[in-house]
């Protein structure tokens, strides 16, 4: 089993040519909705077990690294308006080398009799909408998809038992089904691949970095799995 690690959301950063679409925006740039707080830090820190890894410091909101290419929040309320060129330029810059480069490397090593596991690193504000969130880490995966639920559970075991100090759901903020982009993974290698989307709570971040703690038990229970 071959590791990969990527982080769709690791930065807030707006390209020169695009930063006029963002002015006077800069708290909501600095928000959860420009990025994934923490994201980037745990990348890091997880780089050494992983076989390959690939993150994204480009704002969400200029484009949306784990949307499909036609979902219709693939741009957000102030990118989708530009012209359709000018999108296309964005998505040929950024957007599309990423995943070129992802499907590469996966494609590789499935034709080297490999199997993936890809793990996509996120985190969730611990309120949204006036809702709490009640978790600490979220396994997002598809249950129709055996390795998957089963590396879920093995993780999910594997972090109680090292401190069970932090609360750990099953497919929670979100489906591990939504589109993104392990579930696109998904449909262009049906076999022999294990998307797994590692959602965090943000409550557990200063300064955008997560605790020593929480990141040593993550590797060490990915370590052990792996």
């Amino acid at each position: 089993m071959k590791l990969i690690i990527s982080c769709e959301h690791g930065g807030n950063i707006i390209p020169t040519q695009w930063k006029p679409l963002f002015k006077g925006k800069e708290d909501i740039l600095k928000s959860h909705r420009g990025y994934d707080p923490g994201t980037e830090d745990l990348f890091d820190a997880l780089l050494p077990l992983a076989h390959f890894g690939i993150k994204n410091t480009v704002s969400r909101l200029l484009i949306e690294f784990n949307r499909s290419k036609h979902h219709p929040h693939l741009f957000s309320e102030w990118s989708k308006n530009i012209s359709a060129f000018d999108r296309a330029q964005i998505s040929k810059e950024y957007y599309q080398p990423y995943r070129d480069q992802l499907i590469s490397e996966i494609t590789m090593l499935i034709k080297g009799q490999n199997t993936v596991l890809h793990i996509s690193l996120h985190s969730f504000t611990p309120e949204l909408n006036g809702k709490y969130r009640n978790n600490d880490i979220g396994l997002l995966y598809d249950p129709k998809r055996a390795l998957e639920k089963e590396f879920s559970r093995q993780f999910k075991k594997t972090m109680n038992g090292n401190t069970g100090a932090y609360s750990v759901r099953f497919n929670y903020p979100y489906l591990g089904t939504a589109d993104g982009l392990t579930t696109a993974m998904r449909k262009l290698f049906p076999e022999n691949y294990l998307g797994i989307e590692l959602e965090i709570n943000q409550k557990w971040v200063e300064h955008n970095k997560f605790g020593k703690n929480l990141k040593s038990l993550i590797y060490r229970s990915l370590e052990k799995i792996i």
